[in-house]
């Protein structure tokens, strides 16, 4: 992950507007506060460091840059010490300003946030703040309008594709068509997750292939969720509890990822408007039970009695 890690602008592979955004500012030299929110892996903290790359030469990096994540003690003294004294002193020989990055800034306590405002209103003519986190929410307002914010979205499957197989040239690593496409499906719009599964999975088996990585990362295949599917709508009570305990046992699945995958089934599925109605409100209990921490087996039994309702229900209704 940190291999691949773009080094320049031009090499990040999303949100072109943004990009172009920020390259103006920097080649205007009139780069605001940013702040940059959004889902892990979509390219912020690659983004900022590229920008600071292309500021800055290698040699007075050290000087010129701040960089804090959220395993480094942030609080209020840190705020009033180390960050005021590093934005507070000017560069003699260089003009231009300095930049102070705070990465999962939604990390950091109300006080500190607080702290913050007055220190980058007060040295905005020779530091520039970059704060960094995943939910906006947990900015305070206050920093939220002293910067200009930039939301980085899920990246979508043709922006991470070409850059999935730029790694696996590289790597030379066996990928098949359909293990690319479950590479894309898991990791949901997060490169870095893409970047992960990928790895371990070519380690884990040598040959990248949707069994395999779903195997890897412990997911339902869609076989086996059809067959869990099917075994619930056309066999009798114990045999589907029977087979689909095997089946969980067997391959060490989880029912939150099972109820998770069978919802998108039951989307396509064609069952009358009313009786899925039924169903999907069922499955939201058991969802919400099993976040309870209840017990597996019984909202197993409890997942196959509410199809074996709905069945009985479609019967009747034909």
């Amino acid at each position: 992950v940190e291999k691949y890690r773009p080094q320049a602008l031009s090499e990040l592979v999303s949100h072109r507007d943004i990009l172009s955004t920020v390259q103006r500012f920097i080649s205007e030299d009139r780069l605001p506060h940013l702040l940059l929110y959004g889902p892990p892996g979509t390219g912020k903290t690659s983004t900022i460091l590229a920008c600071a790359r292309q500021l800055y030469r290698e040699r007075e990096f050290g000087s010129m840059v701040l960089e804090l994540n959220a395993s480094d003690d942030r609080g209020i003294d840190i705020v009033r010490g180390p960050i005021l004294s590093f934005a507070s002193t000017r560069t003699i020989f260089k003009k231009g300003f300095k930049l102070v990055i705070l990465d999962e800034a939604d990390a950091m306590t109300q006080d500190a946030q607080n702290a913050l405002r007055r220190v980058i209103e007060k040295f905005t003519e020779n530091t520039r703040f970059c704060l960094i986190c995943n939910y906006l929410s947990k900015i305070i307002p206050a920093l939220q309008s002293r910067c200009t914010r930039f939301r980085f979205g899920p990246l979508t499957p043709e922006l991470m594709v070409p850059r999935l197989q730029h790694v696996i040239q590289e790597e030379g690593v066996d990928v098949t068509e359909d293990g690319m496409k479950a590479l894309v499906t898991l990791s949901s719009g997060d490169m870095r997750r893409a970047l992960n599964i990928l790895q371990s999975t070519s380690m884990a088996f040598g040959k990248v292939t949707e069994e395999n990585v779903y195997t890897c990362t412990g997911h339902p295949l869609k076989s086996d969720i059809a067959n869990i599917l099917d075994w619930m709508l056309n066999q009798d009570f114990s045999t589907a509890y029977r087979n689909i305990m095997e089946l969980k046992t067997l391959k060490g699945l989880a029912l939150q990822d099972i109820l998770t995958e069978i919802h998108l089934f039951v989307h396509r599925v064609d069952f009358p408007p009313s009786i899925r109605i039924q169903l999907l409100i069922k499955l939201a209990d058991i969802e919400y039970r099993l976040a309870a921490g209840t017990s597996e087996k019984i909202q197993l039994s409890s997942l196959i009695a509410a199809f074996q309702v709905t069945r009985d229900l479609v019967v009747a209704e034909a």
